[in-house]
């Protein structure tokens, strides 16, 4: 609803109020002169108001009725429209209270983001963290078995040019050793 329509919506009821007010003066005159006419009729029975003085009363009592209707379809007509606006007033109202409802749903879920963010970051970071904790460790172990072999080749190597040439010495399958280390007694 725009600041225009609530003046307007007063200046509407102050001339509804207005229109009331000279409807109930007109009434009031209209009864008055009712009362007037039956109390000369009656207290004077020769009485018998000239024509045109009748005719008169008649017009004006006339002219007070259509203004009297015209009176009561404004005031239909505004009450109309106070109506509408009302009802307006209450469509715009449930809006703004929905709107402001979904607002504050929608500044809650912003200020849950981050805290949403964290939580799934730790859940997808949390299996790399192990991977890469699980690759440092073969990493290491890997470089303890290079250096092992890397420092057993030095010290073939070294014996092998002391001692002239030597071939390779594999390792035997445990199968084999103890065949060959216990002889069989026939």
């Amino acid at each position: 609803m725009s600041q225009s329509d609530t003046p307007n919506i007063q200046v509407l009821s102050t001339e509804v109020s207005q229109l009331r007010q000279e409807l109930q003066l007109r009434d009031q005159l209209v009864q008055q002169l009712s009362q007037e006419l039956f109390r000369l009729v009656k207290g004077n029975t020769n009485f018998m108001p000239q024509q045109p003085e009748l005719e008169r009363d008649l017009t004006q009592l006339q002219a007070l009725h259509e203004q009297l209707q015209a009176v009561e379809q404004q005031v239909t007509f505004y009450q109309e429209q106070i109506t509408t606006r009302d009802s307006e007033m209450y469509q715009l109202r449930q809006s703004v209270q929905e709107l402001t409802d979904r607002n504050r749903m929608l500044e809650q879920v912003v200020q849950e983001l981050p805290q949403i963010y964290r939580r799934k970051f730790e859940e997808r970071i949390t299996p790399v963290r192990e991977k890469v904790a699980m690759l440092q460790r073969e990493n290491r172990q890997l470089q303890a078995e290079l250096q092992s072999v890397s420092y057993r080749l030095a010290l073939k190597t070294r014996n092998a040019t002391h001692s002239g040439i030597d071939l390779p010495n594999f390792p035997r399958p445990a199968s084999e050793q103890s065949n060959i280390s216990t002889p069989q007694n026939a």
